[in-house]
């Protein structure tokens, strides 16, 4: 389901005009691309400081509702106060239906706690990826991708090109040969822990051993 961004148009540019704005509580945002010239917009603050807190507003197609007026973009650019809680800026790309696109869109890890891993004592499972960049036409533009863990053990390697993916949806790194094939999930023995099992084994075979000469 689209998600509808509604926008103002302004006509003031510059350093001092967005001072301003950003004073009367607007981020100024700039909408490009496509077959139109770029268009200098406004948003209310608060509305997109709600809306950045969710993960479709970086990685799903908005509509960017201008008087009525809808475009499909995708949000390009965030600019943050280094200490306040504001957003400064926004850059807007508009898409097109024909052509594609690439999009970083979130890893969901499922199943993890329901895996011989997940119940291993000792056993840390690290995702070393949390999105990965896709190439498809935005019609096919998936808001995540979920990567089944139901079936990690110890010891494990999930690799980026184990992925299952939406029809139509590719990962364009992944053809630039198997060194680009990276690993986005380990489950891994921590260290002391293997030693401290591998001791109470040995401890408890002794012990068995010591109750047999008696």
């Amino acid at each position: 389901m689209s998600q509808v961004i509604k926008v103002e148009h302004r006509e003031d540019a510059g350093r001092g005009a967005s001072r301003r704005l950003r004073r009367a509580d607007k981020v100024p945002a700039i909408v490009y691309g496509g077959e139109l010239g770029p268009v200098a917009v406004q948003l209310e603050h608060n509305d997109v400081w709600l809306a950045q807190q969710n993960e479709w507003f970086y990685s799903s197609i908005l509509d960017l509702s201008l008087n009525g007026d809808v475009q499909k973009v995708l949000l390009r650019d965030m600019q943050r106060h280094p200490v306040k809680a504001r957003i400064l800026h926004l850059d807007f790309q508009r898409v097109m239906a024909d052509e594609a696109i690439r999009v970083q869109v979130p890893l969901h890890y499922m199943n993890q706690e329901n895996s011989p891993a997940g119940k291993s004592s000792g056993v840390v499972i690290m995702h070393e990826l949390t999105e990965v960049e896709v190439s498809c036409l935005p019609g096919n533009l998936p808001e995540n991708i979920e990567v089944d863990l139901s079936e990690l053990k110890e010891g494990d390697v999930i690799h980026l090109s184990a992925i299952t993916l939406p029809e139509g949806v590719e990962i364009p790194s992944l053809k630039l040969g198997p060194d680009h094939d990276v690993a986005i999930v380990v489950a891994r023995k921590l260290k002391g822990q293997a030693e401290s099992d591998d001791e109470i084994e040995s401890e408890g075979g002794d012990g068995e051993a010591d109750a047999e000469q008696k």
